[in-house]
């Protein structure tokens, strides 16, 4: 068990900062516009899931759209849904799994071409 943990004062550069977490572990990252948490953001070689925090909807949907990554999530984190495609960008994976995109994937459709008789 390893309990939840923010940790401030981080750099970019930081493993933890740089490499997809999957345990309770939180950077804390400041920013001082938009544009720069943007180019920031996308700047890292992974894109798993996003999540843009805001009590303007609207700004945020803009602002995660903008986002390189598989699923962004607004007001919230980490829920997935089964009838929804879900997958990562760059370093954090191909493809998606979840609803039609993510069945199309695991099936191979062959095209068969039969001449005419002459």
């Amino acid at each position: 068990f390893y309990c939840p943990t923010l940790i401030s004062n981080i750099s970019d550069q930081a493993s933890l900062v740089q490499e997809e977490q999957f345990g309770p572990v939180l950077p804390i990252l400041s920013f001082k516009t938009e544009s720069e948490v943007i180019q920031r953001a996308n700047a890292f070689s992974v894109g798993l899931g996003a999540s843009v925090w805001s009590s303007d909807p609207e700004r945020a949907k803009k602002l995660a759209q903008k986002l390189e990554s598989g699923i962004a999530w607004i007001n919230a984190r980490g829920g997935v849904r089964a009838d929804a495609p879900f997958g990562g960008v760059k370093d954090s994976g191909f493809g998606r799994e979840g609803g039609r995109w993510g069945f199309e994937s695991f099936v191979s459709i062959q095209t068969l071409v039969i001449a005419k008789s002459q």
